[in-house]
């Protein structure tokens, strides 16, 4: 025993050795600007006692309010205090130490079931769970909320066992635990309940010998909750402006303001708030280490040899499975892998340390203990020689269930939280030389510009970064451009399309690009943009064949000639239907390594549509809107317009009124309902009020009342006259 307490304190040191050295080289996540941005609102509402409101207004645009995120303040103040320039360290520093907290509290957690053999096996878990590791480096959201409930969950036990004599020490970190839960996220509050609720279990548990002090204890808790509670309202401006309306209001109105990201899952490009039921189930088995799933069912099996310890082990298996039914039942809209249940991965990890340790126990002959020994230490060989490889990108990690990086590929999100931008901008920064004729700025260019701005700060005077999407990059001006493979089409990924042929740097892990630098030789395509934009379709035309002359799989330049041909299909009667097989060809072309491609998917169909093939037309547009885009307007109104055509009233005005309920219907969109109503015999009015009375039912529902009010008004005046 005192030999696995020293084996758990050198564990424990060389964790946090581990988890800072590693993370010097981490770049920033994708999240961070806009926690900085925020955490300096934070900082001016303090210092302005409350005058400057930014922290404390919700916009449109702008939910960030609702969180009080105090570790991103707390480094605010730091950096502020201290005139840091190179913050981004400052804040990954923290983020290690807090991961090393939350590991530490897994550990002891384990402890108090395994003794210090299951905490050590803890800690050695977690250190080799790339995913957790990754995270750890960078992400102060997800990584602190999930330390911070881990010590709310080890100090409810902890008061629980101390009944009836409750220590003042005890109570006073228990109180700390979740007041520092919640000034993550108003999610925190989950810790009240289950500081209910395993109080409520455990007094039932030990009735006759706590039943004298329910009351008392029942105070004491209350005080704990109500203390972290108006902790937590200090911290966070917004709560501070009305501390029970506004954190009510952010605890149910959070999910409104749920952004959907196009996320590659399966290999199809899918929108985060269509994604399976089963997404956050399936990432979590294909990305934790084999031998933490294994020790997981192992504890599962012995739960019946552990019994006497139900209690414990019951808190665990809660924390750990609850949140992820809950989330799997609602089909809650996440995405990036797992990173927002990251919280629940610590009581998982103490539960497999837990079934590892009881086996060793259990196992007396002294040769076959160190094979099942052997057996671990090779099923851990996989997640170690991957963090070897590819620190700083552990989190790029795929067990051997989908067959390890190589099978994921394409198939779901490598890098998607951006770390490999800090690399990417370094290399440009140590390997591009500016025109010494010249002078001018090199154009950087970027998916995510705030990121690179970080890391371009200090070489203004030589670099100019820009903002570009990946499917957009030839219709703008850039030097050197900087690609994570997120967020791009997942058969573009596997046919040949990436990387592209102007690649001269690539960031790898396990031999596979997560980033790519591009370096533009030739603008062409660009040009053949700017002519395009002015109505010079002859000379844009021109520019484009010049560029695929150099690319034949320009994107820009397909996609940009194929819809040049059916402008001029449209102008040019004699030549209408060899323009629109010109079309067809372009976009084919561009079609056949990115089938994905919603625009030129768009393109096609009204060119079929062109050549009167109406069902072909339609075939490719419902596609479009089923499996790449649900949210694209322009193929709803397309289709609707056909509908239209045909005489199908009905069918046309369902499509467009997909759109309202999608939330992405535009004054085209509304201008085309008012249209079609007046088409199908209604007069002017009469199609203001049925479009009013849609709209008026959709945003009441929607829980958008004053939107609703305002067309409940237009309603009444529409009656009026």
């Amino acid at each position: 025993m005192k030999n696995w307490k020293n084996i758990f304190i050198a564990s424990a040191v060389v964790a946090l050795l581990y988890l800072v050295i590693c993370g010097l080289g981490a770049g920033a996540s994708g999240d961070e600007y806009f926690h900085v941005n925020h955490s300096e609102d934070v900082f001016n509402y303090y210092k302005t006692l409350g005058k400057d409101k930014a922290a404390a207004t919700i916009t449109n645009n702008n939910n960030l309010p609702y969180y009080s995120q105090l570790p991103d303040t707390f480094i605010q103040l730091i950096i502020k205090t201290f005139d840091i320039d190179n913050y981004m360290l400052v804040r990954h520093l923290l983020c290690n130490i807090i991961a090393w907290i939350g590991i530490l509290f897994t550990a002891l957690l384990a402890k108090k079931l395994g003794g210090w053999k299951a905490a050590t096996i803890t800690i050695i878990l977690l250190l080799i769970s790339p995913r957790f590791i990754g995270h750890s480096f960078n992400n102060l959201k997800d990584i602190p909320f999930a330390t911070f409930a881990i010590m709310s969950v080890y100090y409810i036990i902890k008061f629980l066992e101390q009944l009836p004599k409750i220590k003042f020490s005890t109570c006073l970190m228990l109180t700390l635990s979740i007041f520092l839960t919640m000034s993550v996220r108003v999610g925190g509050l989950l810790m009240i309940a289950y500081f209910g609720l395993f109080a409520l279990v455990y007094f039932i548990y030990k009735r006759k010998e706590l039943k004298p002090i329910f009351f008392k204890t029942l105070l004491i808790s209350l005080g704990i909750c109500v203390v972290a509670y108006f902790l937590t309202v200090l911290v966070w401006p917004y709560a501070l402006e009305a501390p029970f309306k506004n954190v009510y209001d952010a605890f149910m109105n959070m999910n409104k303001f749920e952004i959907s990201i196009r996320q590659n899952f399966e290999g199809i490009a899918t929108w985060s708030d269509h994604l399976p039921w089963y997404y956050s189930c399936k990432y979590m088995l294909i990305t934790i280490p084999i031998v933490v799933l294994l020790g997981f069912i192992l504890s599962l099996v012995f739960l019946y040899k552990n019994r006497k310890d139900w209690f414990l082990y019951s808190v665990l298996l809660f924390a750990t499975i609850f949140p992820l039914v809950w989330i799997t039942i609602n089909n809650s809209n996440v995405y990036g892998g797992w990173r927002h249940l990251i919280f629940i991965y610590l009581p998982f990890v103490a539960l497999s340390a837990l079934g590892i340790s009881t086996l060793i126990d259990l196992l007396k002959n002294k040769y076959i203990k160190i094979i099942v020994i052997l057996c671990f230490v090779t099923l851990s060989l996989h997640p170690i020689i991957h963090s070897i490889k590819n620190n700083p990108y552990q989190y790029v990690y795929f067990n051997q269930l989908c067959g390890s990086t190589k099978g994921a590929y394409g198939q779901y999100e490598l890098d998607y939280y951006y770390h490999s931008l800090r690399e990417a901008s370094e290399w440009i920064i140590e390997n591009t030389k500016q025109d010494s004729t010249t002078k001018d700025k090199i154009i950087v260019a970027c998916w995510h510009k705030p990121i690179i701005d970080y890391y371009f700060r200090n070489d203004t005077t030589k670099f100019k970064t820009e903002f570009v999407r990946w499917n957009e990059k030839g219709e703008f001006d850039w030097d050197y451009a900087i690609f994570c493979n997120t967020g791009i089409y997942p058969t573009h990924l596997l046919r040949g399309g990436f990387p592209p042929k102007n690649t001269i740097h690539r960031i790898e892990v396990d031999g596979l690009p997560i980033c790519i630098i591009l370096k533009r030789d030739d603008k062409n395509d660009l040009y053949g943009t700017n002519a395009k934009n002015k109505g010079d379709l002859d000379k844009a035309l021109h520019h484009y064949q010049l560029a695929l002359s150099k690319d034949s799989l320009n994107e820009t330049a397909l996609l940009n000639t194929g819809q040049i041909y059916l402008y001029k299909a449209q102008e040019e009667d004699t030549l209408y239907y060899e323009r629109a097989d010109s079309a067809l060809t372009m976009l084919n072309r561009l079609l056949k390594y990115n089938p994905e491609h919603e625009n030129a998917n768009y393109f096609k169909s009204y060119a079929l549509l062109m050549k009167d093939d109406v069902n072909g037309s339609l075939h490719i547009l419902n596609e479009l809107i089923t499996k790449y885009n649900p949210n694209y307007p322009a193929a709803y109104e397309l289709i609707a317009n056909i509908f239209f055509q045909l005489g199908e009233i009905d069918k046309a005005e369902g499509y467009l009124l997909k759109l309202i309920d999608k939330g992405v219907a535009d004054e085209n969109t509304l201008t085309m309902i008012l249209k079609l109503y007046i088409g199908s015999g209604l007069n002017e009015r009469e199609a203001y009020y049925k479009l009013y009375t849609y709209l008026e039912r959709h945003y009441r529902e929607m829980g958008e009342d004053a939107l609703a009010d305002e067309y409940q008004n237009a309603l009444t005046q529409l009656q009026v006259y």
